[in-house]
């Protein structure tokens, strides 16, 4: 009995790779069945799960400016409090405490990599502002998201690595089924974890190694502008294995373009021009700066530029399926939809009805919260804020899909940079300018930002959903609960550390909000942007798509750190390596599956740890390790450390004898 139990959660052969022609993909939970799903249980546990890590999403955020997922820790939390109260079946309460809890990363992203910059520039942000623009964000891009749900999770299966939801779903299986499954990803995430955390929390190694530490690799970053630098944490190492080697060549050789071709020759062409037309703060030649500096005054600009385009392209391929989702939707509200009986359990949505009124409502209570609360009842200028958010929101959610669906990261704050700017023009244009402009633009960029970071972060949970075999009525609605009470939460803490610490001292590092704050003061002033910039980003999304290339991968690698990009390559190559060394295509198969298992313990282990040391910092202790960093030794103990992860992390992707035996 308990081999059928355990048998009943193995994820399907076909789970992760395209269908054959006339195959179906049957989810683990049978959509003939009903399970335990909402209940007092997962509602009361995924209320909690938002409340904390918000909280400590939002400082971590705001320190250091990385917005933790929190999808893991929490799918983490859900099977440990399961299995303590000893429910049975809980897979599915599981999947909605974690759909329910992740909103907390969804809405601090969307709200900390902008509004702190209302601060900044000494504006007036009431709780009641910082909370409606958040959850009414959070709120339009669930309602976006759902018409394409269908397309992304079922239609596209296997097209799309969806590196997070793969993790997150690993470890929900693993957790239900213990086992020889759960035993590599349990202590993988232990491995994981404690090499992210002391090096977090304590410093004990540099988390980055890069070329500076030998003599002619200064010499070259002094000189020449050119530096390699690698993050050498588990968990992006492990986000690299489940996007593969073809995903992640295509985003590093994204970043190579920028770092090695166009930094370097900026300061070839520039070496003694300051280039500051769009930001008076630039006081330095460009020949003087050193490579980190062009890359985010500079060459970052051209990979937002590249993210605008590609996400143009996206939409222009997408339009299709725009018209398809809008076209069910109105023949649902004319009651010619399929009834909900006829739909099976495991593909039932909210009512496309709900979702267009509910669309329309949120827009229509947007407006109100414009014109009455931003816009100082200019009907005018209410009317081009609401237009420009509801048209740049419902555009660019398939953007933020498709770029967590690819990579597992949302180019959130490159497409609201972007949104802001165009914000800025227009309501320039209409004569909405100076402080009262600024405060605007911000508050829209914080819906529609919201937006994006909440249909991105919504379609891993709605895969989640698909493969497990989730009601996705029931994750869809509780959904609106999370981001309601994700939104009072971060409104919260954004107020109590702005008292406490400040966003203009060197406390609370917020660099997106600071970026937004540096874009938007010289636009509502009369200054321009860097539109050459977003040009030639542009032009080069618009040859890659012609040449058959990811644009937007290429894009998210020009735009992203290199240090964060070198990793997913090596991490693809250790997948390539697993996957391909032995003759034996069952044993390939057998080390590829048993790699995902360790992949997924990197990225869990690293993610929990992470909020560990997000909450001691929280608490206060924290250790200064800046001197022992400054010193190139911590860089070479960190080269060290990874070598032996990765050579951790091949050997043990050998499968175990019965392991191979039980592949179909």
């Amino acid at each position: 009995m308990e081999d059928k139990e355990r048998e009943a959660v193995r994820l399907p052969e076909n789970a992760f790779r395209e269908l054959k022609d006339g195959e179906e993909y049957q989810p683990v939970m049978g959509a003939g069945k009903t399970y335990p799903e909402v209940n007092g249980w997962s509602v009361t546990w995924g209320v909690l799960m938002v409340v904390l890590f918000s909280a400590a999403a939002a400082y971590l955020g705001l320190k250091v400016g990385q917005v933790f997922e929190a999808a893991i820790p929490i799918a983490i939390i859900a099977i440990g409090v399961s299995s303590a109260a000893r429910r049975r079946n809980a897979l599915g309460e599981n999947v909605i405490i974690q759909s329910i809890g992740a909103c907390s990363g969804a809405v601090v992203a969307g709200a900390i990599f902008v509004l702190p910059a209302i601060y900044m520039l000494d504006l007036e942000a009431s709780f009641l502002k910082i909370f409606i623009a958040s959850s009414l964000g959070g709120v339009l891009g669930i309602l976006f998201l759902i018409p394409f749900r269908k397309y992304f999770v079922k239609d596209m299966h296997g097209k799309y690595p969806f590196p997070e939801a793969t993790a997150t779903t690993q470890v929900l299986v693993s957790g239900e089924k213990g086992g020889s499954q759960a035993k590599p990803l349990l202590f993988a995430g232990l491995i994981g974890g404690l090499y992210d955390f002391v090096v977090a929390t304590f410093g004990l190694w540099n988390e980055n190694f890069t070329s500076r530490v030998l003599g002619w690799g200064q010499q070259l970053a002094d000189h020449a502008k050119l530096v390699f630098k690698v993050n050498t944490g588990a968990a992006v190492l492990g986000l690299g294995y489940i996007i593969g080697l073809r995903y992640a060549a295509i985003i590093t050789f994204g970043s190579l373009a920028v770092w090695w071709l166009i930094v370097p020759g900026m300061a070839l062409l520039f070496p003694d021009t300051v280039l500051n037309q769009w930001d008076p703060a630039i006081s330095t030649a460009v020949g003087a700066m050193s490579p980190e500096q062009i890359f985010s005054s500079y060459a970052r600009s051209i990979g937002i530029g590249g993210i605008a385009m590609a996400g143009i392209i996206g939409i222009i391929k997408s339009w299709g399926i725009i018209k398809s989702a809008v076209g069910l939707a109105a023949r649902e509200m004319k009651g010619k939809g399929a009834g909900p009986e006829k739909v099976m359990r495991t593909q039932r949505d909210i009512s496309f009805k709900i979702i267009a009124i509910g669309s329309i409502l949120t827009i229509l209570v947007i407006f109100v919260f414009f014109y009455m609360g931003v816009m100082d009842f200019n009907l005018l200028h209410a009317v081009v804020a609401i237009l420009l958010v509801a048209v740049i929101a419902f555009l660019f959610t398939t953007v933020a899909a498709n770029a967590i669906a690819i990579v597992g990261s949302n180019p959130v704050s490159g497409m609201t940079l972007m949104t802001l700017i165009l914000a800025s023009v227009v309501m320039v244009a209409v004569g909405l300018k100076g402080e009262a402009g600024m405060l605007a633009a911000l508050l829209m960029g914080a819906v529609v930002c919201t937006a994006l970071s909440m249909a991105g972060s919504f379609i891993t949970d709605l895969k989640i959903g698909y493969w497990l075999g989730t009601t996705p009525k029931k994750q869809e609605s509780f959904k609106f609960l999370g981001t309601i009470i994700a939104a009072a939460t971060v409104a919260g803490v954004m107020i109590l550390l702005d008292k406490t610490y400040g966003f203009k001292g060197d406390a609370l590092a917020a660099p997106q909000a600071h970026a937004m704050a540096a874009v938007i003061a010289p636009l509502m002033n009369g200054q321009g942007a860097p539109w050459l910039l977003y040009a030639i980003g542009a032009v080069i999304a618009l040859i890659l798509d012609r040449c058959k290339i990811s644009a937007l991968a290429f894009a998210l690698g020009m735009f992203i750190p290199i240090q964060l990009n070198i990793p997913l390559v090596i991490g693809g190559a250790v997948n390539w390596l697993v996957t391909t060394r032995s003759k034996d295509e069952k044993l390939n198969k057998a080390r590829g599956e048993r790699g995902t298992l360790i992949a997924s313990g990197f990225i869990a282990g690293g993610a929990l740890m992470g909020v560990v040391s997000a909450l001691l910092k929280f608490g206060g202790l924290e250790f200064n390790y800046e001197a022992w960093w400054a010193n190139h030794l911590s860089e070479l103990l960190s080269l060290a450390a990874y070598l032996l992860l990765i050579t951790y992390f091949i050997i043990a992707t050998r499968p175990k004898a019965e392991e191979t035996d039980t592949q179909d």
